[in-house]
């Protein structure tokens, strides 16, 4: 029996692709891209020129179970996002899913993943935090935010650069103007930014100044007064 490795590819410097994800590449007898023209870009500039086909959430459903048996049959499958690593906001659970339940090994090799750099530089607590990924673009969106009113915990937030400004003008009815965010965008690239301070002011820079590129949002928990000092729940 094969297996299946999960590899996670930059979301920005070719150089976080780790040494041992490009041998992975290198070896698999196939590549499951979630798009094949990105994921042949970052092939072709490490020389790699193995099999690639197509896996995305329009099609993964379709194709599951063939993978599933070519695993199984022996051969070596490598499972890649656009960037980042799968399953976290992008394809992957399904096939993981499948591949467990079919007694396959699957191993998710440590690397690249947006969050992670955002939410440790942000400047709040990130011990204890909870990923909320991609809010509901419509039905639930309300019903989602209003659930988060009473977290404690640092939360992040992936969010498009044309929907920024629209999620933090909700986030400032729902957590308070003085609620403290941190908004990280094209992290690991040149232009890479974090704009730190209360919703308000976030809220305003980004009101003057549109912002490109992917963004993560690393929001304050709800907090607590002990006399006049104000301390974020970490325990």
């Amino acid at each position: 029996m094969g297996m299946l490795f999960v590899v996670p590819t930059p979301v920005g410097n070719l150089e976080d692709m780790t040494m041992r994800a490009l041998r992975v590449l290198k070896e698999a007898d196939l590549i499951l891209a979630e798009d094949t023209r990105t994921t042949g870009i970052l092939l072709k500039h490490f020389e790699i020129k193995n099999a690639m086909q197509s896996h995305h959430k329009f099609n993964e459903h379709q194709m599951v179970e063939n993978v599933v048996n070519r695993i199984r049959a022996g051969s070596t499958v490598a499972l890649v996002s656009d960037a980042g690593t799968p399953g976290i906001s992008d394809p992957g659970f399904l096939v993981v899913r499948e591949c467990v339940r079919a007694g396959i090994e699957v191993q998710c090799l440590p690397g690249a993943t947006a969050f992670v750099p955002a939410l440790v530089s942000s400047g709040l607590p990130c011990e204890r935090f909870c990923f909320e990924g991609f809010l509901p673009q419509k039905k639930g969106r309300a019903t989602r935010l209003a659930a988060l009113q009473e977290e404690t915990r640092t939360m992040v937030f992936y969010e498009s650069p044309h929907r920024l400004l629209k999620t933090l003008l909700q986030f400032l009815e729902v957590f308070g103007e003085d609620r403290q965010v941190s908004v990280c965008r094209e992290i690991s690239k040149i232009h890479e930014e974090s704009v730190r301070g209360s919703l308000s002011e976030v809220t305003d820079h980004f009101t003057k100044k549109s912002p490109r590129g992917e963004i993560v949002i690393v929001l304050a928990g709800k907090s607590i007064k002990e006399g006049k000092a104000e301390k974020y729940i970490t325990e």
